[in-house]
């Protein structure tokens, strides 16, 4: 999960790795793209699981989005057991992602208003 801050409300969110999907790519290519520039992982047996349409509001501003999720898995195992790793966004901005328990999520332990989502793992 990639950890963010709102400092507007004050809050730390959560949500999973991903981006956006260019124009003439499918979603699966995204998800592996988006991998493979942000923290330089290859990712195999992705499997289409479902939409998500989220309206939120991030640093005071409202957004809306349409999240393809999927569900797949690294091809270099050792990913699993790191606790955080450090990926890169576009703009060189590094962030830290790490694995949060879903169980977090459920239970609202870890669960923001903003973007807690996913269109890729």
């Amino acid at each position: 999960m990639y950890e963010g801050r709102d400092a507007t409300k004050g809050e730390t969110f959560y949500r999973p790795l991903g981006g956006t999907i260019e124009f003439g790519e499918y979603g699966s290519q995204t998800v592996i793209r988006e991998m493979h520039e942000e923290i330089n992982a290859e990712i195999k047996n992705l499997k289409y699981i479902g939409t998500l349409e989220n309206i939120f509001t991030y640093e005071g501003q409202s957004g809306h989005e349409i999240v393809l999720i999927y569900e797949g898995d690294f091809a270099d195992v050792t990913m699993y057991d790191k606790v955080v790793v450090m990926g890169q966004e576009d703009d060189d901005r590094q962030f830290k992602a790490l694995w949060k328990p879903l169980a977090d999520f459920i239970n609202g332990q870890s669960l923001s208003t903003q973007r807690v989502c996913w269109n890729s793992c």
